[in-house]
C-alpha cells in the first residue's frame, strides 16, 4: 500500500479539496457538497481540525473535529471517510490532535446499519456505542442516505485507551454464546434479528449485509430493516445497555453497563 501522510488543513485550496472529497462520498452535487468550504473555514478559525490523508498529492481520506462543552475534556468528531486501509490512519491523527490539547475522549455519530463502520468504531478502535439517536438529522438529500430515517448511534472513544485488535473482537463479540441465546425478534427476511442470552447480559443484533445497495435498490426494505433494527436498540437501551462489538458476520453485541 502506498504510503499515507496525514496533515492538517489551513489553507483555501485544501479546504476546498476537502469538502469536494465529502461531496464524492456522500454523492452530493458540485455546488452542495455537505460540508461547504467556507464552513470548514470557519471550523478551523474557531479552534477545531480538518486531517487530510494523502498518497502523494491524491486525497484519500478527512475527518473534521471540534471541542465539546467547555471543561468537559471531550472533543467531538463532526464527519469523517477514508479510503479502505486509510481509516485508522485518519482517526489517530484527530485522537493525537485532541490528546495533545486536553481532551480525554472523542464522541461522533454514525449510522447504526452499516456493519463495516460500526465494526470499525467498536472493535478496531475500541470506542462504545452509548446513545441511539432516533432520525438524527431528519430528512437527508444526498445519494447515501436519501429515503431513508436518520437513526444514528453515538460512540464515545476513550483517547487514553489502548486499541483492541480485530482478532480479539472476534473472540469476544460471536460465535456460540449468540447462537445458544433465545431469538427475541425477527428480521425483515424473516430471519432471526436479535437474541438475549438466559443471564439477562447481553443481547445481539444483526444488521442487512450492506444497507447502501439496499436502500439504491429497495428503499421500503430498507426502511423496515431500520426501524425493526431501531426497535431492538431503543428497548436494550433503555434497559442500561450499550453497544460494545460488532462481529464479521454483522451481528452487534450489546452489553449491560458496568457488566463488560
Amino acid at each position: 500500500m502506498t504510503p499515507v501522510s496525514i496533515r492538517t488543513v489551513h489553507d483555501v485550496a485544501g479546504l476546498d479539496a476537502v469538502s469536494a472529497y465529502f461531496g464524492e462520498v456522500w454523492r452530493t452535487p458540485r455546488t452542495a457538497p455537505p460540508y461547504p468550504a467556507e464552513v470548514l473555514h470557519s471550523l478551523v478559525h474557531s479552534g477545531g481540525a480538518v486531517h487530510a490523508a494523502h498518497e502523494g498529492e491524491r486525497l484519500a481520506g478527512a475527518a473534521v473535529a471540534v471541542f465539546g462543552p467547555p471543561a468537559a475534556q471531550e472533543a467531538y468528531s463532526l464527519v469523517a471517510a477514508a479510503e479502505p486501509g486509510r481509516g485508522e490512519a485518519v482517526k489517530q491523527a484527530q485522537r493525537a490532535w485532541a490528546l495533545g490539547l486536553g481532551a480525554r475522549t472523542m464522541r461522533w455519530t454514525f449510522d447504526p446499519l452499516i456493519g463495516r463502520n460500526a465494526r470499525f468504531n467498536l472493535v478496531k478502535l475500541g470506542a462504545r456505542g452509548t446513545e441511539y439517536l432516533v432520525d438524527f438529522y431528519g430528512p437527508m438529500t444526498d445519494g447515501v442516505n436519501g429515503g431513508d430515517e436518520s437513526d444514528r448511534l453515538t460512540v464515545t472513544w476513550d483517547l487514553t485507551a489502548p486499541g483492541r485488535s480485530y482478532d480479539d473482537g472476534d473472540r469476544s463479540y460471536g460465535g456460540s454464546d449468540r447462537e445458544a441465546a433465545p431469538a427475541t425478534h425477527r428480521g425483515p427476511d424473516g430471519a432471526t434479528l436479535a437474541r438475549r442470552d438466559l443471564a439477562d447480559l447481553r443481547i445481539w443484533c444483526r444488521v442487512p449485509d450492506d444497507v447502501v445497495k439496499l436502500r439504491a435498490a429497495e428503499p421500503v426494505l430498507a426502511l423496515r430493516w431500520r426501524r425493526a433494527v431501531r426497535e431492538v436498540f431503543t428497548e436494550a437501551f433503555g434497559q442500561g445497555f450499550r453497544a460494545t462489538g460488532m462481529s464479521r458476520d454483522g451481528w452487534y453485541t450489546l452489553t449491560r453497563e458496568g457488566t463488560e
